[in-house]
């Protein structure tokens, strides 16, 4: 049998998980390579051969996603699947035509093929962009739980940056977990804030093999969603976060409408902060793919330590990296702790930015006078202190869901902003998810909600 040649598009997730599902094993599909976008040092790898399975001896090449045309017709491509998230519908039928240009056919796929069951119950908690608030909708969710004596286990979107074949797996209990698998800044933003709660989260690259270990501890499953993606496991109760400050993503990037649609409840986050036209076009949205969807109202009030640090004086204030990157958010938590506690003026951090610094400005100009914590790699952190210390400002205004002076040595006055969900009203998330709990036979039964 002719076997059709695959390239998959990705970005270091999403496309291993696809190609684990579905092509591992399969003999009428040969992988001929990845592409790697949207993370800067991520291409150049190879998917390794023990990952990869029996009819992959080599491993499979992981390229950059520039070199796509040339990759179709140098391997003789037959399919293109697009694999990543978090892109404007215009830029991915724009990937459509350049595949399609070069002779080969387009591929979206869904959930029937690419969604892992799990034998414990499953929340699943996703968005329609990256930074509307799910990582602070995750840990409520788990607050909740917790709060019935249930164990429960995170298990978060993708984020393996380093070596393939170690990231297999990974499990992280404690703050010195995250040092032993050397994660990233993007990686401890994620996972810190969960195991310093007393949660447990896994992350990795098999997200069978990952879902079976967690099952293991766990009452509960919750999916802990990346960027606008769907749920790699099949969810037994489904939430999906919109963002009023961004009105419209919710039905024009990638895959995050399919979230939207897919939910059976979704939270309306950041009302304390957004226009009341942006939260009414987010709600028509809602009304619109979705009706049957029980709608939560939500706001994500800030803390800070210090704020006698901020007011009156000039600020630099750094964010989390995807979510003013390919995020393209304007405002992040640090901002609005800026502005709420009277700075007198946000630093531009651009001309004082070095490295791979500024070269992330270069590739993403409207990022404005706002600095992202980027860290995929040493040499970005490196270039992160470098450019926070060469900032004129008095205070450094930590907007990141970590106290980044765990990592970079900062040398300014510096406070950190805290943030997580408060829901407004009811329904709220007590609500939903004590009627899941009913339904699933679990956690206390003297509980208000379940009783």
């Amino acid at each position: 049998m002719n076997r059709k040649n695959v390239i998959i598009i990705g970005a270091a997730g999403r496309d291993f998980h696809n190609f684990n599902c579905f092509f591992r094993g399969n003999d009428a599909y040969n992988v001929v390579a990845f592409t790697a976008a949207q993370i800067p040092d991520i291409a150049g790898r190879k998917y390794p051969k023990e990952l990869a399975g029996n009819l992959y001896p080599d491993g499979i090449p992981i390229y950059l996603e520039s070199e796509l045309p040339k990759l179709i017709k140098d391997l003789n491509a037959d399919i293109c699947v697009f694999a990543y998230s978090d892109i404007p519908y215009q830029r991915v039928m724009g990937v459509s035509a350049i595949v399609n240009a070069a002779g080969a056919d387009f591929m979206l796929m869904g959930p029937k093929h690419t969604q892992v069951k799990s034998t414990k119950p499953l929340i699943s908690v996703c968005a329609v962009r990256t930074g509307c608030g799910k990582s602070q909708t995750s840990r409520r969710v788990i607050e909740i739980l917790m709060a019935k004596g249930l164990k429960v286990v995170a298990i978060r979107h993708p984020m393996p940056y380093g070596d393939l074949n170690e990231q297999k797996v990974q499990r992280f209990a404690t703050v010195e977990d995250l040092k032993k698998h050397k994660c990233t800044i993007e990686e401890m933003e994620e996972y810190e804030p969960h195991v310093v709660r007393g949660n447990v989260i896994y992350a990795g690259v098999d997200y069978e093999a990952i879902l079976r270990e967690a099952e293991k501890e766990a009452d509960v499953i919750l999916w802990d969603g990346g960027n606008n993606d769907f749920s790699f496991y099949a969810a037994d109760y489904s939430i999906t976060v919109v963002d009023p400050l961004r009105p419209g993503n919710e039905l024009s990037y990638y895959p995050g409408e399919v979230s939207l649609r897919m939910a059976d409840a979704v939270v309306i986050n950041k009302m304390d902060t957004a226009s009341p036209e942006g939260i009414q076009i987010v709600r028509e949205s809602i009304a619109k793919v979705n009706p049957k969807a029980i709608v939560i109202d939500g706001a994500s009030p800030i803390t800070v330590d210090k704020p006698e640090l901020i007011k009156g004086k000039r600020v630099l204030v750094v964010e989390d990296g995807p979510t003013l990157t390919h995020g393209e958010m304007k405002i992040g938590a640090g901002t609005v702790a800026a502005m709420k506690f009277g700075a007198a003026e946000l630093v531009d951090p651009r001309p004082y930015a070095v490295g791979k610094l500024a070269e992330t400005f270069k590739l993403y100009p409207n990022v404005g006078t706002l600095l992202p914590a980027m860290g995929y790699g040493d040499q970005q952190v490196i270039d992160l202190e470098k450019t926070i210390a060469a900032t004129p400002c008095d205070t450094v205004v930590i907007g990141t869901p970590i106290d980044l002076n765990r990592i970079v040595k900062i040398n300014q006055p510096n406070v950190i902003v805290g943030y997580d969900l408060q829901e407004i009203g009811r329904p709220d998330l007590d609500d939903v998810i004590g009627d899941f709990l009913k339904k699933h036979n679990l956690g206390k039964s003297d509980c208000s909600c379940c009783s």
